[in-house]
C-alpha cells in the first residue's frame, strides 16, 4: 500500500516507537493521527508532522470509539492502524509481600491486549466499508508484541500473557479479515532505547545491550518504524509475527 494522502492512526503515539513510526508515516505522506493518554504530547507530536492530536485510552470502548471518529472526521476513515499504545509491570507472581495482585495483572491485560483489539476492531469495521485500492487492499493493521510472548523473564507474567495474546490472534483474525481485503500484521520487538530505558543510568544500558548478539546495542525507534513501513508496503505479509530483536533471546532474569 502507497502511504501518500493514506489516513493512519498509531495508538501510543506520542512517544517511543509510535512516536517514530508517525514520524516516518507522515514523512511518506501519509495523514498522521496521534493517539496517546498524554493528550499534551500527542499535541506536540501532532503538530510537528502536521499531523492530528487525539486523546485515547485504549482499553475503554468509548474513548477508543471517539478517538477513531475524531481522527476519521480529521482525514477520513483510516486505511492504516499502527498500536503502540502498550504498558509494562515487573512483579512477581508470589513476592514478599505475598501473591502479585489481580489488579496489577488485569490493568496490563486491558492496556495491552484488549486494547490493542479494541483500536483493531473499531479501525477494521471503518476499513471494511472502504472501497479496496488498486492491489484488492482495503487497510493494513500492525500491532506490537514483544519477545517476552516467547521467553519472558520472571517478573513479567502479566507483560508476557499481554503480549502474547496479541501473537496469538494475529493469525485468526488476519484469516477472518482477508475476506474484506485488510492485512494483519504484528511486530515484535526486542530491547529498544524508548524513554522508558533512555531513562536508565547509561551503564545499565550497557549491561541490557551486553546480552544482545548482534548489532551490540540497543534497537532504535526508527527500525520498528522502518520495519512497519515496509509491512505496509509490502502486500504479500499477511497474518505474520515479525521478531525485531537482533538474535536476542531473554534470560530468565
Amino acid at each position: 500500500m502507497q502511504l501518500k494522502d493514506q489516513a493512519a492512526i498509531v495508538t501510543g503515539g506520542a512517544s517511543g516507537l509510535g512516536a517514530a513510526t508517525a514520524r516516518r508515516l507522515a514523512a511518506g505522506g501519509a495523514k498522521v493521527a496521534v493517539c496517546d493518554l498524554n493528550a499534551t504530547l500527542a499535541e506536540t507530536l501532532a503538530a510537528e508532522i502536521g499531523g492530528v492530536a487525539v486523546a485515547c485510552d485504549v482499553s475503554d470502548a468509548a474513548s477508543a470509539e471517539a478517538a477513531i471518529g475524531a481522527a476519521s472526521k480529521a482525514h477520513g476513515p483510516a486505511r492504516i492502524l499502527v498500536n503502540c499504545a502498550g504498558i509494562g509491570v515487573a512483579k512477581r507472581v508470589v513476592g514478599r509481600d505475598g501473591p502479585m495482585a489481580l489488579s496489577d495483572f488485569d490493568r496490563v491485560i486491558k492496556v495491552n491486549l484488549i486494547g490493542s483489539f479494541n483500536m483493531l476492531r473499531l479501525a477494521a469495521a471503518e476499513m471494511a466499508k472502504l472501497e479496496p485500492l488498486s492491489s484488492g487492499e482495503r487497510g493494513v493493521v500492525i500491532s506490537t508484541a514483544s519477545v517476552a510472548a516467547y521467553d519472558g523473564q520472571i517478573g513479567q507474567s502479566a507483560y508476557s500473557a499481554s503480549k502474547g495474546g496479541i501473537v496469538a490472534m494475529t493469525l485468526p483474525i488476519a484469516r477472518e479479515l482477508a475476506q474484506f481485503g485488510i492485512r494483519v500484521l504484528t511486530i515484535a520487538p526486542g530491547l529498544f532505547l524508548t524513554p522508558l530505558l533512555g531513562g536508565l543510568p547509561q551503564e545499565a544500558q550497557d549491561s541490557l545491550a551486553a546480552a544482545i548478539p548482534f548489532p551490540h546495542r540497543l534497537g532504535q525507534p526508527e527500525e520498528f518504524a522502518s520495519l512497519a513501513l515496509h509491512m505496509i508496503d509490502n502486500p504479500y505479509l499477511n497474518g505474520e509475527v515479525v521478531r525485531l530483536d537482533a538474535a536476542l533471546r531473554m534470560a530468565p532474569k
